[in-house]
Formats: structure tokens, C-alpha cells, sequence
């Protein structure tokens, strides 16, 4: 009798468990590395009146906040993540939406969802935390555009945010969540408080982030384009038989693998950045041009003095933890900024290192030597000047794309 009721209670408890499918699991379908914003000064002595954008960094009250969100790989069911990693108190949320975008800020008819945090429409979002949004139903197809809306309805104070967003942000007054338009709407072209959107895929989706810096970020590349060499590479990933890869951009204009300065270094937000994706299998990091111009560049600073040797050593920690954790770990050599600003012979002598040893340390699982296709072969100190926009350090659209197509898909397959 006993073992008849251990056998009745364990059938019990079996029958008690959720029940998941092995078709499909959660794959961040797009994401944004978070940094602290800072206000501008209020000293009122500003000559002209401060943008929306700069306005923005001190926070938002009773206002909407609706975002561009470019999808990578599709899927059948949404979430989107919420962070106020860097904020000082909690955030709420008063409403908050997502929805198929038709152009601009305008929804496609009929797509529009209400999000909610454990089936409630308002909720908190600790300080120093994040929030995953309960899933809704909507066919999100790849490579298309979301529409993500947030209310805050008491001050939030300085956002958690991702400066360099290169899409057109809404910020309209009072709860816009639900609006089909926003009309009379301020623009910026940051994303706030936003960190990932995720998507039910099939069950063989998975997911490669980009780590790195601006040139990761896609700074000066042309706005609302996706001209980034992650977005070229998404696109070419969904035409060539990789269609259930997703590309996680999660770089940091200014950022640097040893030092804090635009966002957290590298090694101290790999965790949240890259092992904190959903469905992540690869990573491809191309981060270092920074701490060498900081280094040794002119108007250096001894305490932010470094060697390649420094630099090396912290690429094969970033290697480490990803192999660790069942990563492929795939590295960039950082490109050519002969012109730049804090360009020097000395910096120039650290980048050839640490590209010796992304190419032939045989630390990484693979390399893509973005290094030799963009500079330029009659001076290799600099990128060929059909790649050059003008600062000698980011490349153009049309280097962003020779960049992206020197990547080989079959690492992908």
C-alpha cells in the first residue's frame, strides 16, 4: 500500500510540472549594452536650449517613450527585457506596448500588445536590476522593424540607457502606449531602459553577439539604414542559409576592455552582455583601439596607461569565460586609425601586437581579420580612403559592409 502511494504521489508531483516543448526556446532576437547616462550640467548658461535628447539624459515624467527595434531572427511569441542597471531607485512602469512598426512611430494595424510583469500593467523595476515582461502572442518576422513603448509615470531620474542607438526615438506626453501614432512627439536617437527583446523560435535558433566598441556600435554609419557591420552581417546571415541566426549588437561606443569610461569594460560587462543572451552560441569580440589611444595617444593619461601585453591578457580572459560557458569565441583584429586623434607610433606598435595575437595566438576558435580588409595597402597605418568618413577611426557604410562580408557565414552553419 505504501509503495502504491509513493508511486500515486510521484505521478502527482510529475503531472504538477510545467510542461515545456523541445520545438522551440527563448533566443534574444535583439539587444543593446546598457551605461549610466549623464545629465547635462544645470548651470543655465547655455546660449541655445537643450535638445530633447539632452534633455532626456536627466530622465522622464509622465511621458512615453517609444523605440525603434530592429529584429534579427523571427519568432512567434515576444518579451522584452527592462533594465535600470544603473539606476539609483526604482523605475516604474506604468504602461507598456509592443507592436509591428509601419514607418516612423505609426503601428501596424492590429499588432499592437500590452505588456505586462507577472500579469500586472504597472510594476517595479529594482535599482540595480532587470525586468523580463510576460510573453504575448505576435508573430515577429525577421529582419523587421518593433515599435516598443514605455510610460513612466513618476520621475525616473537619469536613465539606464544605450547612447548611440542610430534610430529615431518618440518621447510624447503622458501614456502614448497604446496610441497608433505619435503625433507630437519629440525625437532622440538613443534607447532607454531597454535592453533585449526575445522571441519563442524554433529550437535550432541561436544567437552570435558582437562585442566591442563604436566601431561595433556602427558610429558613423547612416541613421534608421541598419549600415552597421552587425546589421550588413545579419542580412547576409538571413540570405545565405543561416536564417535562424540571431546578431546581438552589444557594443559601446568609446568602450574598453581594461577601464571603465563609456560603459562598463569589457571583462566587467561580458556577463550581462554576451552570457546573458538568450540562445548565445558565438561571440565575436573586436575591442582594444581605446585602451591603446587612451594609453599612449596624445593627451594621455598615466592612469590610463596600459600595454599590448594588457590588452592581450584581457582577451584571453574574455575567451576563458566565454569557453567556459560553451562559447565559441571568435576574435576581430582591430582596424586602422593612422589620423585619429589619440593616434600614435607607440599605439600603432600595440595594435600590430595585439592583432599577432588574435591572428596566430591560437587563443581564439576563429578570426576575422577586419584589419586586412580595410586599410589601406599604400599606407597600412590608415583604412583606404573609399572606407574613411573623415576621423580616420570608423568606417563608412561602405567599409561597415566590406567588414561585414569578411566574415565567413559557415562558422554560423
Amino acid at each position: 500500500m505504501k509503495g502504491v502511494m509513493k508511486r500515486l504521489l510521484l505521478s502527482f508531483a510529475i503531472a504538477a510540472l510545467p510542461v515545456f516543448s523541445q520545438q522551440t526556446h527563448w533566443v534574444t532576437t535583439w539587444a543593446s549594452a546598457q551605461l549610466k547616462a549623464t545629465p547635462p550640467p544645470a548651470n543655465g548658461q547655455a546660449k541655445q536650449p537643450p535638445t530633447p535628447a539632452q534633455l532626456a539624459l536627466a530622465g522622464f515624467h509622465d511621458q512615453t517613450v517609444r523605440m525603434v527595434v530592429p529584429t534579427t531572427v523571427a519568432g512567434a511569441q515576444a518579451r522584452i527585457e527592462i533594465s535600470n542597471v544603473f539606476g539609483d531607485k526604482p523605475l516604474t512602469i506604468g504602461a507598456a506596448s509592443v507592436a509591428l512598426r509601419q514607418k516612423d512611430s505609426t503601428i501596424q494595424p492590429g499588432t499592437s500588445r500590452e505588456l505586462t510583469v507577472n500579469g500586472k500593467k504597472t510594476f517595479l523595476v529594482s535599482a540595480g536590476a532587470s525586468v523580463i515582461t510576460d510573453p504575448v502572442t505576435l508573430a515577429v518576422p525577421q529582419l523587421s522593424d518593433l515599435l516598443v513603448s514605455l510610460y513612466f509615470p513618476t520621475d525616473t531620474g537619469a536613465p539606464t540607457l544605450h547612447q548611440v542607438g542610430l534610430h529615431t526615438t518618440y518621447i510624447a506626453k503622458g501614456d502614448a502606449t497604446g496610441q497608433p501614432e505619435l503625433t507630437d512627439a519629440a525625437n532622440s536617437a538613443s534607447w532607454y531602459f531597454l535592453s533585449a527583446v526575445h522571441v519563442l523560435a524554433p529550437a535550432n535558433t541561436a544567437a552570435v553577439v558582437t562585442f566591442g566598441d563604436s566601431i561595433t556600435d556602427g558610429v558613423a554609419s547612416t541613421p534608421n539604414e541598419n549600415r552597421s557591420w552587425p546589421a550588413v552581417f545579419a542580412k547576409r546571415l538571413a540570405g545565405n542559409g543561416a536564417a535562424r541566426v540571431a546578431v546581438v549588437n552589444e557594443g559601446i561606443s568609446g568602450n574598453r576592455v581594461l577601464r571603465d569610461g563609456a560603459g562598463a569594460n569589457a571583462l566587467a560587462r561580458f556577463d550581462r552582455d554576451v552570457l546573458g543572451v538568450s540562445g548565445v552560441k558565438w561571440v565575436v569580440v573586436m575591442e582594444g583601439i581605446n585602451d591603446i589611444g587612451r594609453a599612449v595617444g596624445n593627451n594621455a593619461n598615466p592612469g590610463d596607461a596600459a600595454t599590448a601585453d594588457d590588452i592581450i591578457a584581457g582577451h584571453k580572459q574574455l575567451i576563458e569565460r566565454a569557453h567556459m560557458h560553451g562559447l565559441k569565441a571568435i576574435g576581430a583584429t582591430l582596424t586602422p586609425y593612422g589620423g585619429a586623434g589619440y593616434y600614435s607610433e607607440a599605439g600603432e606598435a600595440m595594435r600590430q601586437a595585439v592583432n599577432q595575437f588574435i591572428r596566430s595566438g591560437g587563443a581564439y576558435d576563429a578570426v576575422v581579420d577586419f584589419d586586412a580588409v580595410i586599410r589601406d595597402p599604400a599606407n597600412p597605418t590608415r583604412m583606404q580612403p573609399q572606407f574613411n568618413p573623415g576621423d580616420n577611426l570608423h568606417p563608412n557604410d561602405a567599409g561597415y559592409k566590406a567588414m561585414a562580408e569578411a566574415v565567413n557565414l559557415a562558422l554560423f552553419q
